[in-house]
């Protein structure tokens, strides 16, 4: 018999990011199964799990790019399939290779998103230039975006991520492919983000990057949440006090879906 998931209950507060018996098929595989996640709002939240978990699928259900199977996802209250127009207004989302128009320099590719989300160019153009200096991206910005390392890319989508000034953003992978200094400009931005009351949820297989920054963690697993709670509450309840994340993760995905081992010390 499977042993129970580990799971704390989230910290009181307005949910920024909800979902609720979420199901997702993909023909005969069941990618995400019954997820039910509360992320209250002002705080960045690591989604972690092995390849083929479910993560990617669950953020791109939050995002409104794929429609649940059963269930529903909320952003601030407000239901993603029901609701899409008023749900997405204050998301942001970032996949892992993001796609950019190349042959634009960075100024007008945020002017350019800025106008989808029907804002002027006098609001825009300040925004725009603060992001690329928070970004590291200034002295590029006569460049095409096409010459760009791949590590500036992903700056940049995050800089065409926050053009509007959402108050959620959902990252798949924002560090993959950064050198030391890129990492460091986007994990300084994300903490000034949380900081100013926004909510963060991200994917990452670099486990050191969730264990310093997150506030709190889920784990998924063949497509179930097994585990989520503060670092320290997962130490606890998987009897691995003072472990890292690499270790207890290491521990609840080896137990299998089923949450953590009962035989674990």
């Amino acid at each position: 018999m499977d042993a129970p998931p580990l799971l704390s209950p989230a910290a009181p507060g307005p949910a920024a990011c909800e979902a609720r018996a979420v199901r997702k098929h993909f023909g005969a595989t069941r990618a995400v199964d019954e997820l039910n996640l509360c992320i209250p709002s002002g705080m960045l939240y690591a989604f972690l799990g092995p390849n083929g978990a479910g993560k990617t699928t669950s953020l791109r259900m939050f995002a409104g790019l794929l429609r649940p199977d059963a269930g529903d996802v909320y952003i601030h209250g407000k239901s993603v399939t029901q609701n899409p127009a008023e749900a997405k207004r204050p998301l942001a989302y970032v996949p892992d290779d993001p796609l950019l128009y190349g042959k634009l320099r960075p100024l007008e590719y945020l002017e350019f998103v800025a106008a989808l989300w029907n804002l002027g160019g006098a609001s825009a153009r300040p925004r725009a230039e603060e992001l690329l200096q928070n970004l590291g991206l200034w002295e590029k910005r006569g460049d095409y975006i096409e010459s760009f390392s791949r590590g500036m890319k992903q700056k940049m989508a995050l800089a065409g991520a926050l053009i509007h000034d959402p108050s959620v953003m959902l990252l798949d992978e924002p560090l993959t492919g950064l050198d030391a200094l890129a990492a460091r400009h986007v994990k300084d931005l994300l903490n000034d983000f949380v900081r100013r009351g926004g909510t963060v949820v991200l994917t990452t297989h670099i486990l050191d990057v969730a264990e310093r920054m997150a506030e709190r963690i889920g784990i998924i697993h063949a497509g179930r949440l097994i585990a989520e709670g503060s670092l320290e509450e997962l130490r606890t309840h998987s009897g691995r006090e003072g472990a890292t994340l690499e270790d207890v993760f290491l521990s609840v995905t080896a137990s299998g879906p089923g949450g953590i081992d009962p035989r674990s010390p």
